[in-house]
């Protein structure tokens, strides 16, 4: 299915089945145009074959550990109405089920151009592909009729008090983020979404990003050198995951946004030429933490809780040390957690001839207000500012999965 100007193309819907033994498909394990995702696939674990579920309660990429590459995009939808954006729905749900999947793509027929853009060979490889869908606010701007059914802490985001905002880098009608084992997958993705829908959304800003394997263990690190995301909540547990990530019925949000979640996305330049120029030891003290091993400057592993009540007067991880402010493991903190998933990015050199490398912070979270933004709060005037400099991103609204062969993105909000 092929969106433009509104309209849909029939003669790209995917077939059910190719002829079994079909070149190279074999070779991979796929005997399908679009080959159904293993039983043993879920919403956050992967296939033996590199294929994550595309169906479910929830969208994959939120729980989904992260994968080696990424890129976050964003989109104005330019469908004219009502019908062009479920049009456009409808296509990128079946592009995407087909490319969470792979499998042979769908010849178009003599004359026309190619199915596909052939940089991963002829035939599709799944490669550990998961695309997450989320809106922001300004698609219920009363363009598609919506206004009364955006999720009702939707906004677009604000300028805290350290930010540096490029309105070229910031919001859009449409997110996708887009993760896979290879750069080149992400890349085919990304092609192919735009190919079919051609007239219907427009890219507004784009940033690719890649995460660091362990080294040499434990959680990530960023390009400051520091790990990220060491006191995450723990994904396996379904209750936590209802109290910190999902949108449930007790949150007061429209029907349709049950099983969704709040993305906050912030690009966050590193100004690491100057960063690297730190003693050590400052170091350190902004983050609270060890930088080697991760641990909390009172304890020995990553995975040591801080004893701040035996450091009332921040003698040790001092008070205005990041982990100290976004955490500081009161009474009332616990309500703060978010679920993060930064991604590095490096973007050559600016104009100046600096280093143009940092962070894409993403935090999913089931209430705007009370996590992501109270943290913020809390974080403003922190020594860390004057090393990075947030210029970009915005609040989003991952949709709810789509739950079958018969459903599509959005499809409870466009009934």
């Amino acid at each position: 299915m092929t969106v433009g100007s509104g309209q849909v193309d029939r003669r790209s819907v995917l077939r059910g089945a190719v002829a079994a033994g079909a070149a190279g498909a074999a070779a991979v394990g796929l005997s399908g145009a679009a080959a159904s995702p293993s039983a043993s696939a879920s919403s956050q674990g992967e296939s033996a074959d590199g294929v994550f579920a595309f169906h479910g309660v929830h969208q994959s990429g939120v729980l989904t550990d992260k994968q080696r590459c990424a890129a976050f995009v964003a989109f104005d939808v330019t469908a004219k109405d009502k019908a062009g954006l479920s049009a456009l729905l409808r296509t990128l749900t079946e592009r995407v089920r087909f490319l969470m999947a792979g499998g042979v793509p769908e010849p178009l027929g003599i004359g026309a151009p190619p199915a596909d853009s052939g940089v991963l060979g002829p035939v599709v490889p799944a490669d550990g592909l998961t695309v997450t869908l989320a809106v922001g606010s300004s698609l219920f701007d009363g363009r598609f009729g919506l206004s009364a059914r955006k999720p009702k802490l939707l906004r677009p985001m604000e300028s805290f008090p350290d930010d540096d905002l490029d309105a070229a880098y910031c919001q859009g009608d449409l997110l996708l983020q887009l993760g896979a084992d290879n750069a080149d997958t992400v890349a085919h993705a990304l092609r192919d979404l735009a190919q079919h829908t051609r007239g219907a959304m427009q890219v507004r800003w784009r940033i690719d990003g890649f995460s660091s394997p362990p080294r040499p263990s434990g959680t990530p690190r960023n390009l400051l050198g520091f790990r990220d995301g060491t006191a995450n909540p723990d994904v396996n547990d379904a209750r936590t995951m209802d109290q910190v990530v999902w949108v449930t019925p007790a949150q007061g949000e429209p029907a349709w946004a049950q099983g969704g979640s709040y993305l906050a996305v912030r690009l966050i330049r590193m100004l690491v030429e100057f960063w690297d120029r730190v003693s050590l030891n400052e170091q350190e003290r902004m983050f609270g933490r060890v930088k080697q091993s991760g641990a909390p400057l009172d304890g020995q592993v990553e995975t040591d809780a801080p004893r701040y009540s035996a450091d009332p007067t921040g003698d040790v991880i001092p008070m205005d040390s990041h982990m100290r402010l976004a955490n500081p493991r009161t009474a009332g903190s616990d309500s703060l957690r978010m679920l993060r998933r930064g991604f590095n990015y490096d973007r050559g050199t600016d104009s100046n001839g600096n280093l143009d490398m940092g962070l894409v912070f993403c935090a999913f979270q089931q209430d705007l207000d009370r996590q992501f933004i109270a943290v913020q709060k809390k974080l403003a005037g922190e020594p860390l500012v004057d090393y990075i400099t947030p210029f970009g991103g915005g609040y989003f609204f991952v949709l709810p999965g789509v739950r079958d062969a018969k459903d599509s993105f959005g499809s409870a909000l466009m009934s």
